[in-house]
């Protein structure tokens, strides 16, 4: 059960989004594709203003102290609006940013990126970072929107380490991604870092979760909009929603978001209730393996029941497929979740 107290923050960070969100338009969204950041500098600062990169935070810290439930709530808005601006991994940083370094990242005066991934196929960092006399020799792989950062949050086994992207010995090199973002290899070479020591595993979760919630964003933008268009779509003389075999698609779609939103609550109920338990990480990896696969689902049914101009860039039921292609694998894809999960579960938990 979601007391009352948690109902109120829930509801309060959904409506904080309405600024930021404009549902049933995406004109935003579009113009920001393949450009050089992916996103609005504007926007970010109004983001850091309304307190979000410190929403799991406590209040010691300068957060807000909110449980993981209201951060998937939040998420959740933000993927109904496609919306590009990097939270999960500012917040993935920002969990694990030292306090010198923490205070600019969340006025928005800095941006702290995460590169944690050595492989494609990991849910956590596989090697021991290379320190030698305060620099820092590693390449990590995947890193979101790594033009825009200030310095990246270097994440290895324990021993992690901020480093300034205009460093020398830092290099970037980016690659452009279906929905109009990018992910980058970056290599460090001998650069100056300053090394501190964290538990990365429990933010990883959550940005795990966190990413789950977007994508149910996503799910449900796509259904809404599906249905909107069956209902005024009109072929043989009636509208195509009409038609039961449409019918039965669209209900299909929204069962599951239903059962992705219900596996995404429970997750963050039990995360919240519990801590970074096993079982509460395989409640996360449970729902963001459910969520990678519905998304992918959802949005590819929900091109196919718009017929020929669903297949157009022109039409922006492409741009929800889009974004569950990138975002399906983020933090761990459906394969790597659904192994986590048979490791972590509890005995007897067969879902």
């Amino acid at each position: 059960m979601i007391d009352a107290e948690t109902m109120s923050s829930i509801d309060m960070v959904r409506a904080s989004t309405r600024g930021i969100v404009k549902h049933g338009d995406l004109s935003r969204i579009r113009k920001l594709r393949y450009t050089r950041e992916g996103f609005d500098r504007e926007v970010w600062s109004t983001i850091c203003e309304l307190g979000w990169p410190g929403l799991r935070l406590p209040e010691s810290s300068g957060g807000s102290g909110l449980g993981l439930l209201a951060y998937t709530a939040l998420t959740e808005e933000l993927g109904r609006g496609l919306v590009p601006e990097p939270l999960i991994p500012a917040m993935l940083a920002s969990a694990l940013l030292p306090a010198t370094s923490l205070e600019s990242q969340l006025k928005g005066e800095t941006l702290v990126l995460p590169a944690w991934q050595d492989a494609r196929n990991t849910l956590a960092p596989q090697q021991q970072l290379d320190f030698a006399n305060g620099r820092l020799n590693a390449t990590k792989v995947y890193v979101p929107m790594a033009a825009a950062a200030s310095a990246f949050l270097v994440i290895g086994q324990g021993q992690h380490a901020i480093v300034d992207a205009n460093s020398p010995g830092v290099s970037i090199e980016a690659s452009g991604t279906q929905d109009g973002s990018s992910f980058a290899t970056v290599r460090f070479r001998d650069a100056l870092c300053k090394v501190f020591e964290a538990d990365a595993g429990p933010p990883l979760a959550e940005a795990a979760l966190a990413t789950a919630a977007y994508l149910l964003g996503v799910m449900r933008a796509a259904i809404e909009m599906t249905v909107g268009y069956l209902k005024t779509r009109v072929q043989f003389g009636k509208t195509i929603g009409q038609f039961q075999v449409l019918q039965h698609m669209a209900v299909d779609m929204q069962l599951e978001a239903e059962v992705t939103s219900a596996s995404i609550e429970a997750a963050a109920l039990q995360w919240d209730r519990d801590g970074p338990t096993a079982a509460a990480q395989a409640s996360i990896s449970r729902a963001k393996a459910r969520a990678s696969s519905s998304a992918m689902k959802v949005t590819r049914d929900a091109i196919q029941l718009h017929g020929g101009i669903g297949f157009t860039d022109e039409h922006d039921i492409g741009l929800y497929l889009r974004k569950a292609m990138v975002a399906k694998e983020s933090f761990g894809g459906t394969k790597l979740h659904r192994a986590n999960f048979a490791r972590l579960k509890p005995v007897g938990d067969q879902a």
